[in-house]
């Protein structure tokens, strides 16, 4: 697009872009509620080509503090319903939610029986290391086909203040772990500071926004912004992007620095202004549902110090920019065979790199 064209897709008369109209009458709790509410008017899964497949890595299920010692809660992700507890021995389990006797779901008045995970229906206890059942306290024996593997166990760790679920459609077990981040348990840094949304919308097509240097300028109001040099790993990637920033205390050296590990886990470290870690969480609920929580820790002494309304600012403006792309994102179609044009970043090259993360590689159209 040549420089007049840009001017004129931004001209003071030609109506605001579609997003900057839709969050400017949102303030406060009303934005807080539109970041989680369900959007009623979108088009189908298969109106949109989102069943394409969940692709596979470990993804971040519920904070280690949201469940307890001798907790259980219910779940729902990956499109499946989910039951998952805290051992007396701390360690946390996650089963199917529902008990292979009459279809209880286990998640929503079960209990924790030791280690093990009492059926709220009839008391049938399940052994979540196993996946089978090992007591059925009213019965004098247990059924064979209960007594061997007869449910689905889920691979569980807990990293980074989070517990963590490897997904695979094929019940594989895990390629690659979850990467470990100094700073999220570093006592000299913040307790999470945790922003939330739901994404009526695709893990891929909010990947692919990384690399999309055009949508900058007319989603965000912001020149493109460059990718630096990109790494690609065997399960990761990333880049740093290097900049000048001008701060109330002059112009500083300026650093965004980027990762990912699978589809499921992403962070970015900033420094320059003022440092700060987000940890960005993202979990596949549907095909056509992605629930998302920011997490961002700072040095103490900088987000307590005289910088820390800077160090506020910061965060703001990354929620505001991921507000703005959600409005797109809701609604979005997956377009399998996209134009593209020089402007618009190394799509082709990233949709091969992430197809790697489908196990069903006959879902060729995220390639």
């Amino acid at each position: 697009m040549s420089n007049p064209e840009i001017a004129a897709a931004s001209d003071a008369r030609t109506p605001p872009v579609a997003v900057w109209q839709i969050l400017e009458k949102l303030k406060g709790q009303d934005l807080l509620d539109w970041r989680l509410a369900e959007v009623k008017d979108r088009a189908s899964i298969k109106e949109r080509n989102l069943d394409i497949g969940i692709p596979f890595g470990w993804y971040p299920i519920l904070l280690s503090s949201e469940l307890q010692v001798g907790e259980v809660k219910p779940l729902r992700y990956f499109s499946q319903d989910l039951a998952i507890w805290r051992g007396e021995d701390g360690k946390v389990r996650m089963l199917d939610a529902y008990c292979k006797h009459l279809g209880a779901h286990m998640g929503h008045g079960g209990k924790v029986h030791g280690n093990l995970l009492e059926c709220p229906f009839h008391a049938w206890r399940y052994d979540g290391d196993e996946a089978v059942v090992k007591d059925v306290p009213y019965a004098r024996n247990i059924p064979p086909q209960v007594k061997r593997k007869c449910t689905r166990n889920w691979h569980i760790t807990e990293a980074n203040r989070f517990i963590w679920a490897w997904y695979h459609p094929q019940d594989e077990a895990p390629l690659f772990e979850v990467a470990v981040l100094p700073e999220a348990s570093d006592p000299e840094w913040t307790d999470y500071e945790v922003h939330e949304w739901n994404v009526w919308g695709s893990l891929q097509n909010m990947a692919e926004n990384g690399v999309d240097v055009a949508h900058f300028r007319f989603i965000h109001g912001t020149a493109n912004v460059p990718l630096g040099e990109l790494r690609w790993g065997d399960w990761g990637r990333g880049a740093d992007v290097k900049a000048k920033m001008g701060t109330p205390w002059g112009e500083v050296d300026g650093c965004i620095s980027y990762d990912t590990m699978g589809p499921g886990q992403s962070w970015t470290r900033f420094t320059g202004i003022s440092e700060t870690l987000l940890v960005a969480c993202l979990a596949p609920v549907e095909l056509d549902h992605v629930h998302v929580r920011f997490c961002f820790t700072q040095p103490k002494a900088q987000a307590e110090g005289e910088r820390a309304g800077v160090a506020k600012a910061i965060i703001r403006d990354i929620c505001k920019q991921f507000d703005q792309d959600k409005v797109v994102w809701d609604r979005q179609k997956f377009e399998p065979n996209p134009i593209i044009c020089d402007g618009d970043g190394p799509i082709p090259q990233f949709r091969k790199y992430y197809a790697r993360y489908y196990a069903d590689q006959s879902a060729a159209a995220a390639e």
